[in-house]
């Protein structure tokens, strides 16, 4: 979508080009897994997608090779995740393919089930439905036999024959539940189990498929409100009766809230039994089925509190749903278990929370044997929640180091804190390694903050990243901005002092306050744009604050326009969790502002300091090589939802990489695409000789006329200057960061070109 005006990228080509040679050009950004990431002795398969909460499996096959891949809906982020079987050397894996997660719907909340219900051998969609209800797709071949997935109902009904209120009627889960859509009577034809969603002492409503034919068919009855003589009572998590019995009255019960369903046969006798797991509960209980397919039984011998025996108990921190899908590539269905949040307002850790029961038995009843319990997790960045990266070179090595801020529980006395964890770049300048040093870098655990974004950037223009952070404290009355100036001289570990922070003046103070530092007025020093949700304080989600270049960092921004760039979501509201971040995305050697919202709203507004007064944004700005287009946002959306977007030059080629944390816990990396900047010699029209290129202290610019020269940095940030029309410039490089700059040289009738420059 392209908002109020089509969006044309124009920009200058580096080194070859002039301003009336600009070009236009389909820029955009797509995922690439842009450095390595080594977390101990592992070095990471899927580093940069994104993190896990609470995901859901299905399996499907993506690229059609008659593989079964890996759908994963997270339902805490509303997000759609692919992974592909990839035969390597040592065996299948799991490889992250996100141009896959383009062919599901958008839109999709509370929980997704993949299941086949017209044996087409393509798994059709089914979904939770606002109000509980059931929403469907038919999976049909699209082009190249990709799946497609076209809406079937927004209501699935079944037929009530009653002469008084029947009719067809809605089938309503729940807002928590997850149904079991399995073959319950064995008559090859998809049904469903819920638990009754309205009741204080929930029995499991039974809807059996009453299609004509060998399969196929969505047409519904109500099989029994009372499926398997079971209910659940609220005196215990694993607390349940069987028919003829009854729950006693609770005067303070243990549980309420949803409950999850897993259909499958775990004993080998030929019908289905079932797994159960409660919300505000670790425990996934088993319930065996002493009956038949067609007419169930279940009975307190059949009970197993402690599934599976035999090896480690299923416990995940909250909520757990099972799923009955071959991960371990041998064809045996294995047992997936993982929490399905809704929210993480219990502040669990999700870090490591998807286990794995492998299947052992070849035939008959499965025998599980438990495998580990971070299943995808392990192989990506996931530091539990709200992920917010910043980069900058820490040690003084000269390579691009990364810093996340995050929330977990992973420390000593497992704690719900907010901490740094500290990438080390190990690598090189053209190829980055980041290496996992510490989770909890300078240890602001300490602080006990709940939320934590971090910003490395020069605030005392010595040319040492000082580190700036926004933290929020749960119960504290204010959240200030708080600075730490590095001690260090430039090219030198940094080095910060915890004791000597001192907070910025001035600002709203708000919980997930977001600061970008960007030279707004191009006068060289680094302004601050600041997404909050203050509504304490005049204003709406993104103000400008000028630095006046005043000796006392705390006083030195003054706030310029509390409405900056007049954002608005497409409802048409101040965006909620606004984080905005600032670099030449493409190319023209101007600044171009990046905004990410909880709606998952992400805008990019070109050039934003030639804007009008109200911004003009694009949306569509992540290319789908699959599909051959460009799309808007799909990574995610919820009540809470903490987008952090970070931009960093981490192999060193001279063009922004965009970075963006996530509420998943982990981190999306994304190259530009099309990204209108040259490697070529400057045009004929305006030669220009740069060098010594790369350089360290010092360069000299040289133009056949007179120009004035502009050192840019790739946020567009001015940080060498010259005026003076001359034909040769000697630039004094000295305190810039090991990088590459632009330098932007322009003639006294307008004329510009610009080169490339690499300082070591």
């Amino acid at each position: 979508m392209r908002q109020r005006l089509l969006f044309l990228v124009t920009a200058v080509l580096v080194g070859s080009a002039t301003t009336a040679a600009q070009a236009q050009s389909a820029f955009g950004f797509e995922f690439r897994a842009v450095a390595k990431v080594v977390q101990g002795t592992d070095t990471l398969r899927n580093a940069w997608a994104g993190g896990l909460n609470s995901p859901q499996f299905s399996t499907i096959d993506l690229n059609g090779d008659q593989q079964p891949d890996l759908y994963v809906f997270d339902r805490a982020q509303n997000r759609s995740f692919t992974f592909l079987s990839v035969a390597t050397d040592n065996g299948r894996v799991w490889q992250h393919e996100p141009i896959y997660e383009g062919l599901f719907p958008t839109g999709l909340q509370g929980w997704v089930l993949l299941r086949d219900y017209d044996c087409d051998n393509r798994p059709d969609l089914f979904t939770y439905a606002s109000g509980g209800d059931i929403r469907i797709y038919h999976n049909v071949a699209g082009a190249n036999g990709l799946p497609s997935f076209q809406l079937v109902t927004n209501q699935l009904t079944y037929f009530d024959p009653s002469p008084t209120i029947g009719g067809d009627i809605n089938i309503i889960t729940g807002g928590y539940n997850i149904p079991a859509i399995q073959d319950i009577d064995g008559d090859g034809r998809l049904d469903i189990l819920t638990f009754d969603f309205a009741s204080t002492a929930p029995s499991i409503y039974y809807y059996r498929n009453t299609s004509t034919g060998a399969c196929g068919g969505l047409q519904f009855r109500e099989g029994s409100k009372f499926w398997g003589g079971i209910t659940a009572c609220l005196s215990g998590c694993t607390s349940f009766t069987f028919a003829p019995d009854q729950c006693r009255p609770v005067l303070r019960p243990n549980h309420t809230g949803g409950y999850n369903l897993t259909a499958l046969d775990l004993d080998g006798d030929g019908d289905q039994d079932l797994l159960s797991g409660r919300d505000n509960c670790p425990e996934l209980v088993s319930l065996r089925n002493d009956g038949t397919a067609q007419e169930a039984r279940m009975t307190s011998a059949g009970l197993n509190q402690s599934f599976p025996t035999g090896t480690t108990a299923a416990r995940v921190p909250n909520f757990p749903a099972a799923y009955s899908v071959d991960v371990t590539f041998d064809g045996r269905p294995d047992i997936v278990v993982s929490p399905n949040l809704y929210d993480n307002v219990d502040t669990v850790e999700t870090r490591q929370s998807v286990v794995v029961y492998r299947n052992t038995s070849a035939t008959g009843a499965p025998v599980l044997a438990y495998q580990q319990n971070n299943f995808l997790q392990a192989g990506m960045i996931d530091l539990s929640e709200g992920a917010a990266p910043t980069f900058g070179d820490l040690d003084g090595d000269g390579l691009v180091d990364m810093l996340v801020g995050s929330v977990s529980r992973n420390n000593p006395k497992q704690h719900y804190r907010a901490a740094l964890s500290y990438y080390r770049n190990v690598g090189t300048a053209r190829k980055p390694i980041f290496s996992l040093v510490t989770n909890d870098y300078l240890g602001l655990t300490s602080r006990r903050l709940v939320s934590l974004k971090p910003v490395l950037v020069d605030l005392n223009r010595d040319g040492a990243l000082d580190l700036v952070y926004s933290g929020y404290q749960q119960g504290a009355t204010a959240n200030p901005i708080t600075y730490v100036l590095n001690t260090a001289t430039a090219r030198q570990p940094a080095a910060f002092n915890l004791a000597s922070a001192g907070t910025l003046a001035g600002m709203p103070g708000r919980a997930f306050d977001a600061p970008c530092f960007a030279d707004v007025d191009a006068d060289g020093l680094v302004d601050l744009l600041l997404g909050t949700n203050s509504v304490d304080t005049p204003g709406q989600s993104l103000r400008y604050y000028r630095n006046t270049g005043a000796n006392n960092i705390s006083q030195a921004f003054v706030l310029i326009n509390n409405d900056y760039g007049q954002l608005r979501n497409n409802a048409n509201r101040r965006p909620v969790a606004l984080h905005p971040t600032v670099a030449d995305f493409d190319g023209d050697g101007q600044p171009d502002l990046l905004t990410a919202d909880a709606l998952g709203e992400i805008r990019m507004y070109s050039n934003f300091r030639s804007q009008p007064s109200s911004f003009l944004a694009r949306t569509d700005l992540f290319y789908n090589a699959l599909l051959g287009q460009y799309q808007e946002n799909r990574l995610g959306t919820a009540a809470v939802f903490r987008y952090a977007p970070a931009t960093a030059d981490v192999d060193g080629d001279g063009v922004p990489e965009l970075f963006l944390g996530l509420e998943g816990g982990g981190i999306v990396a994304l190259a530009t695409r099309r990204q209108v900047l040259s490697t070529n010699s400057a045009a004929t029209t305006l030669p220009l000789q740069v060098y010594p290129n790369p350089t360290t202290g010092r360069a000299t610019v040289e133009a056949p006329r007179p120009v004035r020269v502009t050192v840019l940095d790739i946020t567009g940030r001015t940080v060498r200057q010259d005026d003076a029309l001359n034909r040769t410039h000697t630039l004094s490089l000295t305190g810039l960061a090991p990088g590459i700059y632009l330098v932007r040289c322009q003639t006294a009738t307008g004329e510009q070109a610009m080169q490339r420059l690499e300082v070591q």
